[in-house]
């Protein structure tokens, strides 16, 4: 098999001459919490307050939100990061944004989005949720959807540098594993394998217990 990887250490390969702009490439993990739990809060918090929507709805709106966030990683991640451009530019946009996580799979400040991609991505989610939905529904439907987006971001990060302890955890971690080091173009899914099973991208491997021994040496 063909190594996947530049390198399997915590560190990885300088996108900018200068080091103003190479610092805005790099992210501790909980940035997204820091940035986005607020936005999910106030969300709630304005949808109890407008009293529109109602507890049931508004839960309702949450999960929906939740799991539309589970579709939207998987088609982000199956066709626009694993896109192949032909261009030089096009190329160089694409190691800048997933490119370089293959290649230094355990760099731990490349793992979750930075701010500079998740907040213009995030503001152009809101503004077509609430051309759908309007100013009421929009709420409790986006706070879900930033949730989702906020586990998905850290249970990234944990399946590459936490134990993931259990069943769940351990098959999460499998999952992403061998997207890495067994097959890029299967296994797409993150916080869940869901649209994997659905869309017929799950990895044909061996059994979920042998997840530690895929994963390659830091060393």
């Amino acid at each position: 098999m063909p190594k996947l990887y530049v390198s399997n250490k915590d560190e990885s390969a300088r996108m900018f001459k200068s080091d103003f702009l190479e610092l805005f490439t790099h992210v501790h993990w909980s940035v997204p919490i820091i940035v986005f739990l607020p936005v999910v809060v106030y969300c709630l918090v304005r949808t109890s307050m407008q009293g529109v929507v109602g507890l049931y709805g508004g839960i309702s709106l949450f999960v929906l939100g939740l799991f539309i966030w589970t579709l939207t990683e998987y088609l982000l991640h199956r066709f626009v990061f694993h896109y192949e451009p032909t261009t030089k530019f096009g190329k160089r946009i694409h190691f800048m944004t997933h490119g370089v996580h293959h290649d230094y799979p355990n760099d731990t400040k490349r793992l979750v989005m930075v701010p500079s991609v998740s907040i213009p991505l995030a503001s152009l989610f809101f503004g077509l949720f609430y051309l759908v939905s309007g100013p009421f529904y929009v709420l409790p439907f986006f706070a879900g959807f930033i949730f989702g987006y906020i586990c998905y971001d850290e249970i990234h990060y944990a399946t590459h540098h936490a134990p993931m302890k259990g069943r769940v955890g351990l098959w999460l971690k499998h999952h992403h594993v061998l997207h890495h080091y067994r097959n890029p173009d299967r296994g797409y899914g993150v916080s869940t394998p869901l649209w994997d099973y659905i869309f017929g991208t799950m990895e044909e491997t061996e059994e979920r217990n042998m997840a530690e021994a895929s994963i390659p040496s830091r060393k």
